[in-house]
């Protein structure tokens, strides 16, 4: 279909989709959007990447009724920071329809007023008891990315929502992958749902056995132009000629362009020899106007929606690269898999550095290989006196001149074997670039990490927050995978960079010296 008129959708409604620049349904939600119009139960096994807010959202705006006051709809999430981003992509088209949408846990206007609230699990019930929502006038409920709250906190959860609404509302549950608590769920909850896309007659998985070669992909951090901009400058610094670079819709395709030529890389349309970047969006006419041309590498901006827009974009010129935030990873392994391609992480490249900046990335090693923390506990009573960061720069100091260390104490053989069987777990601190300011709680923090990069609270120690950011412990065999999992994700509403905390001088130390707030806007659905 070439619109959402095609579906069915009243005018309004998509007038508003395309204010957001989203004008053609991906074929996932050409099938779900008619099954919930007619108010079945629906099991999407898709994650975002695929069009997820706009297949079952765009239904609950042409039927609910934007004057009612109260949640008619009730949108289960894994985390509150995607409760938040959520919320906010579908406010956006509500706000031309008159709908209103919010999220608990985090600051929204009367959450309790919007017709569609957002919240995890445990948001919802604690705002149900406390008898801040009134949850008997919901008439749908979606438990979006259910794999995901299965993990965290177990659907036993989303049951005892369950326990606050009406029996006999419209059931919509999100995974991918479907898991057997999943279908379980769905089989007690949400009787006779159907199922998109459809499965195999024998219930297995679909899946192809053509092969179709390597199709890399860069997992980058929110906003994704800043990705997209190291990828298009690594391409065209060895033989690539043209960058073909495919985007959803003409609006997203003219938001990436402004941006690359802000820095320089002018781009233009498929086929135009005069300029690098080339902005794809209808795929086969984009390819055509790219045929015959040699030195054409093709990205993927926007995630293919399904195998045959992955394979009309990388199929004839073979492979490319698919730009990615973390979330929307299981969606392009699922397509990838349908479509007979093989996935290949590819990194993003290292930045040039100078001498000082090498010696800093010298130090972050030995803080992240070396066990450090008899020397934390040595230096302890200086930090009391000292700003750490002073104390780092007096050993800098004596480090660069080569001063020679002072003479050990001495001690028995006993005494030092001891001390080294008590040396204590090493822990790191993480710098993370949301604060006080934000509305931030130690709950968000530990609820985000444990989330996120999927490891137990044990392993998260002392929380600071302070006004502008927040510096975290956590165990360092994880720490990498913590910060590698937190960045790009949204908390509290703030888009976050993590990295490994570094002593900062007292004076004038702000988080935006440390690299600053992420530029762009906020991608506007899944």
């Amino acid at each position: 279909m070439d619109s959402f008129e095609d579906i069915g959708l009243p005018p309004e409604l998509v007038e508003a989709l395309a204010a957001e620049g989203i004008e053609r349904p991906t074929p996932l939600q050409e099938a779900a959007i008619p099954v919930l119009r007619r108010g079945n139960n629906l099991l999407l096994a898709a994650g975002p990447g695929s069009g997820t807010l706009i297949a079952w959202g765009a239904p609950l705006l042409e039927r609910l009724d934007p004057s009612t006051t109260g949640p008619a709809a009730l949108v289960l999430t894994p985390t509150a920071e995607s409760a938040e981003r959520l919320a906010e992509s579908l406010q956006r088209v509500g706000a031309v329809t008159g709908h209103s949408a919010a999220a608990l846990g985090s600051p929204w206007a009367l959450p309790g007023h919007a017709q569609i609230l957002f919240g995890t699990p445990a948001h919802v019930l604690a705002a149900a008891a406390a008898g801040e929502i009134e949850l008997g006038g919901v008439s749908t409920l979606v438990v979006d990315q259910a794999d995901r709250i299965e993990r965290l906190v177990g659907l036993g959860a989303v049951e005892e929502v369950l326990g606050f609404l009406p029996k006999d509302g419209q059931r919509v549950v999100l995974a991918l992958p479907l898991t057997a608590g999943v279908e379980d769920f769905v089989e007690r909850h949400a009787r006779r749902a159907a199922t998109v896309p459809p499965r195999p007659a024998d219930g297995t998985l679909e899946r192809t056995s053509v092969d179709r070669g390597t199709l890399r992909f860069r997992i980058v951090p929110e906003p994704k132009e800043e990705g997209l901009l190291a990828t298009v400058a690594q391409l065209l610094a060895d033989d690539v000629r043209h960058v073909l670079v495919y985007s959803r819709s003409e609006d997203r395709a003219a938001d990436v362009g402004d941006y690359l030529t802000l820095h320089g890389y002018l781009a233009g349309a498929p086929g135009d020899t005069d300029v690098p970047v080339w902005l794809g969006v209808q795929e086969l006419a984009s390819r055509s106007a790219a045929e015959g041309t040699d030195g054409v590498e093709v990205v993927s901006w926007d995630v293919p929606a399904d195998p045959d827009s992955l394979d009309r974009r990388h199929g004839k010129q073979g492979g490319g690269m698919v730009i990615l935030v973390p979330r929307e990873l299981a969606h392009l392994r699922d397509v990838a898999r349908r479509t007979g391609y093989a996935l290949e992480p590819a990194p993003l490249p290292p930045r040039r550095e100078d001498e000082a900046s090498r010696f800093r990335e010298t130090l972050a090693r030995a803080a992240q290989e070396e066990d450090i923390s008899p020397y934390l506990l040595l230096l302890e009573p200086l930090f009391e006196r000292m700003d750490p960061a002073e104390v780092a720069a007096a050993a800098v100091a004596l480090l660069r001149k080569k001063a020679p260390p002072a003479p050990p104490q001495q001690s028995s053989h006993g005494a030092s074997s001891a001390a080294a069987r008590e040396t204590p777990t090493a822990w790191v601190k993480v710098f993370l670039t949301v604060g006080e300011r934000d509305g931030l709680t130690a709950k968000d923090l530990v609820g985000a990490i444990t989330g996120e990069a999927d490891i137990p609270g044990s392993k998260v120690g002392k929380i600071e927050i302070r006004e502008s950011h927040a510096v975290v412990e956590v165990m360092e065999p994880v720490a990498k995978k913590v910060i590698a999992a937190l960045n790009g994700t949204t908390i509290r509403g703030r888009s976050v960079r993590a990295d490994f905390d570094r002593p900062r001088s007292r004076q004038g130390a702000g988080v935006e010296r440390r690299g600053g707030p992420p530029r762009g806007r906020p991608p506007r659905r899944d």
